[in-house]
C-alpha cells in the first residue's frame, strides 16, 4: 500500500481492511489489532477517508463508527482514476505552456507524457461509452 502512495500506518491499515475475514473493526479494534497508538489510528483513519478508501457505518443503539473498505463499482473506480490523469494533464500542460523553448528535451519529455495521458483519457471514455454513444 505504501508503494500505491499511503502513509506507512495508513497502507498498513488499509491492508489489515481488505485481507481480514472480519469486514468491520471499531477504532478500538484497530489500535489493538494493529498495535499502533491511537493518534497514529486517527490520522490514518482520517487520511483513508479523505481518499476515499475507507468508509464507516454506524448501527442503531450503538454510538461506534465501524471502518471498512470502501464498497464501490467500477465506474466509482473508472472515474476517479479519469479524474487524477486529467489533474495530472492539466498540470503538465501548464508545465509546458510556461517552457521558454519548447523544442528542449524536458519540453519534449513532458509532451511525451501528455500525449500519453491524454491518449489514456480517451481510452477510458470509449470504456464508458462503447460505439460512440
Amino acid at each position: 500500500m505504501e508503494k500505491q502512495g499511503y502513509q506507512p500506518v495508513a497502507g498498513r491499515v488499509l491492508g489489515m481492511l481488505m485481507v481480514m475475514d472480519k469486514e468491520e473493526y471499531t477504532f478500538d479494534e484497530i489500535v489493538e489489532e494493529m498495535q499502533i497508538s491511537k493518534s497514529s489510528a486517527s490520522n490514518a483513519l482520517k487520511n483513508l477517508e479523505l481518499r476515499n478508501a475507507i468508509e464507516y457505518v454506524t448501527y442503531p443503539g450503538d454510538r461506534k463508527r465501524y471502518f471498512r473498505i470502501s464498497i464501490s463499482d467500477i465506474s466509482t473506480l473508472v472515474d476517479e482514476t479519469e479524474r487524477k490523469v486529467q489533474a495530472y494533464a492539466d498540470f503538465i500542460s501548464e508545465i509546458i505552456s510556461l517552457k521558454t523553448n519548447p523544442d528542449s528535451k524536458n519540453s519534449k519529455a513532458l509532451k511525451n507524457i501528455l500525449e500519453g495521458a491524454n491518449f489514456f483519457l480517451a481510452k477510458l471514455n470509449e470504456l464508458r461509452h462503447p460505439n460512440g454513444k
